[in-house]
């Protein structure tokens, strides 16, 4: 009865370590991915030509629509309230109760879906750096309204300009990470709702991110295409056995 007793004791503040130890790993993680990225240096005329080549690639495959779906939302300020909403609060707020969630009720995965997201950030990083993108909004002459900012200053207020490199909109991991999480809400969650939402939010944030005139269509697929990619990266090596990882 003593032995048994004690083994809850022991448990519980050494499961408290590991959350407070994974906390501190995601924080830092975000921090030093920000950091970075705002330290890329770019030169602005190359950012605003691979942005052309970008719309010319979506004009060759016939799906440079951004400008004409922003326009047609543009008559609904409710849906654009929405979608800035979407941008805005289902990003980071999302992210991180689903990461945490993931970290007290499934640390089998939370490790596979926190190294997807390492890999993609450390992948995006290196794209940023060699082909820098500027975002539709600064597209005036396209059609491009930047509603995010016309409605709200909460998002430039988390993410500062002088902090984050503007001219990273490809790819557009602001979609990839939420991809990334929809995956593990809708593959893990015991609910049909809890499910449901796992399906909906990725496609509510792509939508988002090209009403908002954030990113390209072209972004959303790259985002998405690294995200995955890193996921089964993540995947491979959590099926390694120990000791074939500790030879690597």
């Amino acid at each position: 009865m003593v032995a048994g007793s004690e083994t809850p004791v022991v448990r519980a503040p050494h499961r408290t370590q590991q959350i407070v130890r994974e906390l501190c790993v995601i924080a830092t993680a975000i921090v030093a991915y920000f950091g970075v990225r705002g330290l890329i240096t770019t030169r602005i005329d190359i950012a605003y030509r691979n942005a052309e080549h970008v719309v010319s690639w979506e004009r060759s495959a016939g799906v440079f629509v951004e400008p004409e779906l922003q326009r047609t939302v543009a008559g609904h300020g409710w849906l654009v309230e929405i979608l800035g909403d979407i941008y805005i609060f289902g990003h980071w707020p999302v992210l991180l109760t689903t990461l945490l969630w993931l970290l007290i009720r499934h640390r089998e995965a939370y490790r596979v879906f926190r190294n997807a997201m390492l890999l993609s950030g450390a992948l995006g990083l290196v794209v940023f750096a060699l082909f820098p993108v500027a975002p539709p909004r600064f597209f005036t002459a396209y059609g491009f309204v930047d509603t995010v900012t016309e409605h709200t200053s909460a998002y430039r207020v988390l993410q500062p300009p002088a902090f984050v490199n503007q001219y990273a909109a490809v790819p557009s991991l602001h979609f990839g990470w939420n991809l990334l999480m929809g995956i593990a809400v809708a593959s893990l969650g015991t609910h049909w709702s809890i499910r449901l939402f796992g399906w909906l939010m990725p496609v509510l944030m792509f939508a988002a991110i090209v009403l908002t005139a954030n990113h390209y269509i072209f972004d959303g697929f790259a985002g998405g295409t690294i995200a995955l990619l890193s996921l089964l990266i993540a995947y491979r090596l959590a099926k390694k056995p120990l000791s074939a990882r500790r030879l690597r």
